[in-house]
């Protein structure tokens, strides 16, 4: 009995060591594509039109793209989002600006730009193989759930847009970024040494 109990033990051994080893290697190569942002973006895009030409082709499964579309902008959602919300959170940490004068501090994202491209690409994954079962094709009216959707997307973008502009930040950065005292400091070198009233004063007229 103890044999046989020992032989099905390293039998089932070398599974879970398979699994973790396969895990390691699939890790290992998607870090490594972390550097290579347009490329991973134009996979995503060639998985994107695949899945569209399959529920074209089928003309079916439009609940499951209308639940890819409610989850795609929930992540859209959070990409554009700042990591801490200056609605609902006081910290200590770094905030937005709120005003010219202050200095640059860089966007976080709640959701990083790496995340957000894996779990598009994998949601796509997902729904590319749910087509291909028929317990997911229920029969709905698909134009009802487009317009549905958009007005959806509409109205959160919106409320998102307002946002940005109450907190005064931008989602995306271009080049690097420095602050108004900082500009002015390296063309005249005198603002430094001005008292600070005067200083205030330079920087709130360039802010305008």
């Amino acid at each position: 009995m103890e044999g046989i109990g020992g032989d099905s033990a390293s039998v089932a051994s070398p599974l879970p060591q398979w699994g973790h080893d396969a895990w390691r290697i699939y890790q290992y190569y998607l870090d490594k594509t972390t550097p290579h942002t347009a490329y991973r973006w134009i996979g995503t895009l060639v998985v994107a039109a695949i899945y569209c030409l399959r529920v074209y082709y089928v003309q079916g499964f439009y609940i499951v793209s209308y639940g890819l579309g409610i989850y795609l902008l929930n992540l859209l959602i959070g990409f554009l989002s700042p990591l801490v919300d200056p609605e609902l959170e006081v910290t200590d940490g770094p905030l937005l600006p709120t005003k010219g004068s202050d200095e640059f501090k860089p966007f976080i994202r709640r959701l990083p730009e790496f995340k957000f491209w894996y779990s598009m690409t994998k949601a796509f994954c997902i729904a590319f193989v749910m087509t291909f079962f028929s317990v997911f094709d229920v029969p709905v009216f698909w134009p009802i759930l487009l317009c549905y959707w958009i007005v959806l997307f509409v109205l959160t973008m919106r409320r998102q847009i307002a946002h940005m502009i109450k907190y005064k930040y931008i989602p995306f950065s271009f080049g690097k970024q420095v602050s108004f005292k900082n500009i002015l400091v390296r063309k005249f070198p005198q603002v430094a040494m001005a008292p600070v009233w005067i200083e205030a004063w330079l920087v709130h007229r360039v802010s305008k």
